[in-house]
């Protein structure tokens, strides 16, 4: 009985420090290889579709109407893929929201970069209330700023998932006299 009782012993202690080497590579593969990495959101191209501008002096009113192509392109460098909630692009004029655009949700996969080419329109009604719009208008140059956040989660090895919010901020003049989008200056943020 006591050799059968030692070889247990010996299989059960091998057994044991298998699995204890496979817990281990398993955590230095999720801390090291499959550590959670930000999403990268680039606003590679923002481009003037279409400018109305109408001026009733009377009034001390402006009709607008400013549309904008945006190209977007959000990098994925995990090594596994990142799932995206439904999110948003909004266009601002002097922090007011006059203009949104859904992005629904969806995937990117490992080492991915996916576009995503919006339209932003101003809702001119949303304009009416400021007073600034008349006095940018009357100067030539009207101040828009591009507001995209994207929330989502990385799952590593399956079991580990971790929260990710990315955003980008590109505050730019679109130039009523030559019809024309001025200086980009773009912010980004991740939080993990």
């Amino acid at each position: 009985m006591k050799v059968s009782s030692g070889r247990g012993r010996k299989v059960c202690l091998l057994i044991a420090g298998i699995v204890m080497a496979i817990i281990l590579l398993i955590v230095i593969l999720a801390m090291t290889v499959f550590k959670a990495k930000h999403p990268i959101n680039t606003v590679d191209s923002l481009k003037l579709q279409d400018l109305k501008v109408s001026l009733d002096i009377a009034r001390l009113r402006v009709d607008l109407n400013v549309t904008l192509d945006v190209d977007v392109s959000v990098k994925n460098p995990n090594k596994v893929g990142f799932k995206y909630a439904n999110s948003s692009a909004q266009l601002n004029y002097r922090g007011q929201q006059v203009g949104e655009v859904p992005i629904p949700a969806g995937e990117i996969s490992a080492d991915e970069t996916k576009g995503f080419n919006l339209t932003l329109t101003i809702m001119a009604d949303r304009l009416i209330s400021n007073s600034q719009v008349y006095s940018d208008v009357i100067s030539g140059s009207l101040p828009l700023s591009t507001f995209l956040r994207m929330s989502g989660k990385v799952s590593i090895l399956g079991f580990i998932k971790v929260h990710v919010v990315s955003s980008t901020t590109c505050d730019f003049a679109v130039n009523l006299s030559n019809r024309t989008v001025g200086k980009q200056e773009c912010q980004y943020k991740t939080k993990l």
